[in-house]
């Protein structure tokens, strides 16, 4: 079937739908919007002197990662977020991050060098107190899993959970202290050099354990 100017329109306004969706990501973790303020398409669009359309998009990738609510007629609105989309979450990506580890467990036996490079990197980001480093450390740890998993539909399906924008809103919105430590990926870098075969039951627990840090932090603050 030949491509149509619609197609063509689409394909050239991915880039710049990526742009915007990052703009927004960093709107809600900046503190501009709050959970239950109104996200106004148009205005967002003059702002970024670009036209609604990409901005549309931009807006509905974000609804799928449950980061928005759309209303016919009213526009979209930030989610309210707590522990309870967590605790919804996290287990489908505790799951995924077990058949990762199994996948992958030969391969990062062989070659533990990525895991050991962002172990390092965290280590260093949390001594300096760099919360976004270890939030981003954090997170690439686990994409180094599910990347040396080799299996596409794994990792889209993992990526489409939005796990970092998630880690970064629940340290932001729920004032939740990291808990995985440098120590606890240290750990689990060693099970895969020592060909443990409980490695996958360990990093879906060590996952489940960000919903209890959360709930934690949630009972502390009442």
């Amino acid at each position: 079937m030949p491509a149509t100017p619609d197609d063509a329109a689409r394909v050239a306004r991915n880039p710049l739908r990526e742009q915007i969706r990052r703009v927004l990501v960093e709107g809600l973790l900046s503190g501009r919007w709050k959970p239950g303020e109104r996200i106004v398409e148009r205005r967002i669009a003059a702002e970024l002197n670009v036209s609604q359309a990409p901005v549309r998009e931009a807006l509905r990738e974000l609804e799928t990662l449950r980061l928005i609510d759309s209303v016919p007629n009213k526009g979209a609105r930030v989610r309210e977020f707590g522990v309870a989309d967590m605790a919804e979450i996290y287990p489908v990506r505790a799951g995924l991050e077990r058949v990762a580890a199994e996948l992958a467990a030969d391969r990062l036996a062989e070659d533990p060098a990525p895991l050991r490079d962002e172990v390092e990197r965290l280590r260093r980001a949390t001594e300096e107190g760099d919360v976004e480093e270890q939030i981003r450390h954090s997170v690439e740890f686990h994409r180094r899993i599910v990347l040396a998993a080799r299996n596409d539909v794994l990792l889209h399906t993992w990526e489409s959970l939005g796990v970092e924008v998630w880690t970064r809103l629940s340290v932001r919105w729920l004032d939740m202290e990291l808990h995985a430590k440098a120590a606890d990926h240290a750990r689990i870098t060693r099970a895969f050099v020592e060909r443990d075969p409980d490695v996958g039951r360990m990093l879906s627990e060590h996952v489940h354990n960000y919903v209890d840090a959360a709930m934690k932090s949630r009972d502390a603050g009442n």
